[in-house]
């Protein structure tokens, strides 16, 4: 461990949006647009706002399909994702828990 552990929160991921969005996201292996928004409990445009930022980094994957005759969007944490979550969940952790560098650390 080298310095505090809030120079290992990711700053994409720790916006208050994002990071539930991506929580969300970490519980399952896919999720429908809606579900995450009403999970969250933000507006479509909030929910595709930060997507895009998401998407961006190489965090979520956003697949569009079909249901009938309806547009259907998919979201999905990609593998670079899920690890950048639990390296941010495990910094928040360390934080909470008061970890300091140990002598000849940092």
């Amino acid at each position: 461990m080298t310095g505090h552990p809030r120079a290992r929160l990711d700053d994409v991921i720790h916006a208050p949006v994002r990071f539930s969005i991506v929580a969300a996201l970490a519980a399952v292996e896919e999720a429908d647009f809606k579900a995450v928004r009403d999970s969250v409990e933000i507006t479509d445009s909030a929910l595709s706002k930060q997507v895009a930022t998401l998407e961006k980094a190489g965090y979520v994957d956003v697949r569009k399909t079909w249901a009938g005759r309806r547009p259907r969007t998919v979201l999905r944490l990609t593998s670079g994702g899920r690890s950048a979550f639990e390296r941010h969940v495990a910094a928040l952790r360390d934080i909470a828990e008061g970890a300091v560098p140990t002598a000849g650390e940092g």
